[in-house]
């Protein structure tokens, strides 16, 4: 019988691409899926999922009991505003864990969630385990080098990504001529983008980095076609990421999209 790792699964392509890619070594994988979150396409890669509700950690904690799992991997965003939220009903264990944890921080919150691992036996994997192809490397993966300008942008902009990436605010800022024009908060990197794009009218340099010590195996920097996206609606002219710690999802489409709207995709 194949290993069996469980995946919690949040949103967008990561989820689906684990799956597949521990499915191609070997793996046999059972899901929990969020249902406000979680994309449906998933059940096609894994050998069983279920689907809860976002306020439901005892129902989660729950089928990890059931399926005797002892190895798991987070994989994609559960969206920190869902805390916010009075239309998500919120069951008694969550509204314990809530009130114990210290702060409402990533993590805090992500961090909380694997201390209940460990002290169910489970180890939380390193969530790039088996997508190490899909991290980017370091240079220029699209679009024109960078203009010496635009490299005093990105070396303002790392430095202060990786200040608030140390403070647990947010990965990613939105640069102009050395002016900060968004930081990434709760609202998520596309937001940031959208409104750092807005006051820099066009020509803005985004910088998407990890945290100073970031742990691997939660919330580690992703870009995807959405974000490529968000770049081209904000008239962006460059994203740089940082090169061995940030996940390219569905990579030939981010490239192809980024080239064909002039925008620069580089690793630093």
């Amino acid at each position: 019988m194949s290993e069996q790792i469980g995946l919690i699964a949040g949103n967008g392509q990561f989820p689906i691409l684990f799956a597949r890619a521990a499915a191609s070594q070997g793996r046999e994988i059972i899901a929990i899926a969020v249902r406000e979150e979680t994309e449906p396409e998933l059940e096609n890669y894994v050998r069983k999922v279920y689907w809860i509700g976002v306020g439901e950690l005892g129902e989660f904690f729950e089928i990890l009991k059931k399926e005797k799992l002892k190895k798991v991997v987070m994989a994609g965003q559960i969206r920190p505003a869902h805390i916010f939220n009075k239309n998500v009903v919120k069951d008694e264990q969550l509204e314990r864990f809530l009130n114990k944890v210290k702060d409402k921080r990533a993590d805090s919150l992500l961090g909380g969630i694997a201390g209940i691992l460990r002290r169910m036996g489970i180890r939380l994997l390193d969530s790039t385990t088996f997508l190490k192809e899909h991290l980017v490397r370091r240079g220029t993966l699209a679009g024109q080098e960078p203009s010496d300008f635009q490299w005093q942008d990105i070396r303002f902009g790392a430095s202060i990504a990786k200040r608030i990436g140390g403070l647990d605010i947010g990965q990613t800022v939105v640069v102009k001529d050395k002016a900060i024009l968004a930081i990434e908060a709760i609202e998520g990197t596309d937001e940031a983008i959208k409104r750092g794009g807005a006051l820099g009218k066009s020509g803005a340099v985004v910088v998407k980095m990890s945290k100073p010590h970031q742990d691997m195996r939660f919330d580690i920097p992703l870009v995807g076609p959405k974000t490529i996206e968000s770049l081209i609606s904000a008239s962006c002219a460059l994203l740089a990421m940082e090169a061995g710690k940030t996940l390219l999802l569905e990579k030939e489409k981010c490239l192809v999209l980024a080239e064909a709207n002039k925008i620069c995709l580089v690793g630093i």
